[in-house]
């Protein structure tokens, strides 16, 4: 919690920020100076203090999470790197098809994404979907091109040249909406425009922002634009993990059950316009996902 403090000093009053927090049994203390005046935005410096507060305080933990997973990495077969490779693969494409209405369990997409066994009695497309997003992810990882427009087209044509071939690879001129949310994409006349400065902003901030939170702001910014008709989550999760793994982090799965809290800090990051919300929930998931390596 965010506090309003005074001090008096030679009979002057001056205002700071504090916030206490508990780490390791220890209470910590951060400040900061305001000056004799309370400025008109105080609500919003209350919001800008945590938020750093909180960002200070996770980053020595995502660092060492890097650290211990490189240190692992370094020291392991080759033939182990290919198979937890293939296992994340097939968790994540779970997940990510999942979460977008495929009926495929985890089982299926095992026994078809390693195995080669086509499930009985599931929707074809949900088959074919699941087997062209092995391939898009696997083109993502190994990728060394620059994040793009003419890639993300490509990954979604791969992505759904085989099931809806209206949409594959093009951005959509229709208005879309979102099932159960509040949030209403852009127009598509906006699109072009708005997907055009979404890889500016990646080009001039991409060695700026630390990269966990890149891939956060990466996959909401990229989602709230909605280019396209169909598969805007997944390929934004691919991105996310585009960004993850070219800057040498694990990578990341949202798991299915963890769909609704997803689903809320995407929704009130975009309908309060505020990217903190996401941002704190991802890189809270981030750590709690990849507590192995902490």
């Amino acid at each position: 919690m965010v506090i309003l403090k005074t001090k008096a000093i030679n009979g002057e009053r001056y205002y700071y920020l504090e916030h206490s927090y508990r780490e390791n049994n220890k209470v910590n203390k951060k400040e900061v100076y305001l000056g004799k005046n309370i400025p008109d935005n105080i609500e919003d410096l209350k919001k800008e203090f945590i938020d750093q507060v909180y960002k200070e305080k996770w980053h020595s933990i995502i660092e060492k999470i890097k650290s211990n997973y490189s240190k692992q990495l370094k020291d392991m077969p080759v033939s182990i790197k290919e198979r937890n490779t293939e296992s994340f693969m097939v968790k994540f494409t779970y997940d990510t098809q999942r979460i977008e209405g495929s009926t495929l369990s985890l089982k299926d997409t095992a026994n078809l994404l390693e195995r080669g066994i086509t499930p009985s009695n599931k929707p074809i497309n949900d088959i074919k979907e699941a087997e062209a997003h092995k391939k898009v992810f696997y083109d993502m990882i190994k990728c060394k091109k620059e994040l793009s427009l003419t890639l993300i087209l490509y990954w979604h044509k791969v992505l759904f040249e085989d099931t809806k071939k209206d949409i594959a690879g093009m951005l959509r001129k229709h208005q879309v909406v979102i099932s159960g949310s509040k949030f209403m994409p852009p127009s598509p006349v906006e699109v072009y425009l708005l997907i055009t400065e979404f890889f500016k902003w990646y080009s001039n901030n991409k060695k700026k922002i630390h990269p966990v939170e890149l891939a956060s702001l990466v996959h909401l910014k990229f989602v709230t634009i909605h280019p396209f008709g169909d598969g805007n989550g997944r390929i934004s999760r691919l991105m996310m993990n585009y960004v993850l793994n070219c800057n040498k982090f694990p990578m990341l799965d949202i798991p299915y059950e963890n769909r609704n809290s997803y689903y809320n800090a995407l929704e009130r990051s975009q309908t309060k316009k505020s990217d903190n919300i996401f941002i704190q929930w991802f890189i809270k998931n981030y750590i709690k996902e990849n507590k192995r390596y902490n």
